[in-house]
């Protein structure tokens, strides 16, 4: 199980909201970028086993950092993650550029930990 996380939110709360639920869990939080471009980044360099991305960011929306990502690393595990959670095009779109769940703020710990369970075991 790999358990190396990297949270990419432009809202420095939203991040440590999700550090504490998810370390926590049991996971290690190798890199945290408050935009899309620096996550790519950090994507490549720290090869995390989880990137969770929000998808309202600026510089690169979280949906072209997933598809950026994938073109990278085609095996790449993406969560992303957005306060528009109810729009069923949203939810389309992420898993369209290759996320493979979508989980809503405000974030409730069990459902984090839920799906990042399922994602990594």
């Amino acid at each position: 199980m790999g358990n190396r996380i990297l949270l990419v939110d432009d809202a420095m709360f939203m991040r440590a909201v999700l550090k504490n639920i998810l370390v926590g869990g049991g996971y290690d939080i190798v890199g945290e970028a408050c935009n899309g471009l620096t996550g790519v980044q950090q994507y490549k360099e720290l090869a995390p086993d989880l990137a969770i991305l929000d998808i309202t960011m600026e510089e690169l929306d979280g949906l072209d950092a997933t598809k950026l990502i994938k073109e990278y690393d085609p095996n790449a595990k993406i969560l992303v993650c957005s306060a528009m959670i109810g729009q069923r095009l949203i939810q389309e779109e992420a898993l369209e550029a290759g996320a493979l769940d979508v989980i809503a703020k405000p974030f409730k710990k069990e459902q984090v930990l839920e799906i990042v369970d399922r994602i990594l075991k």
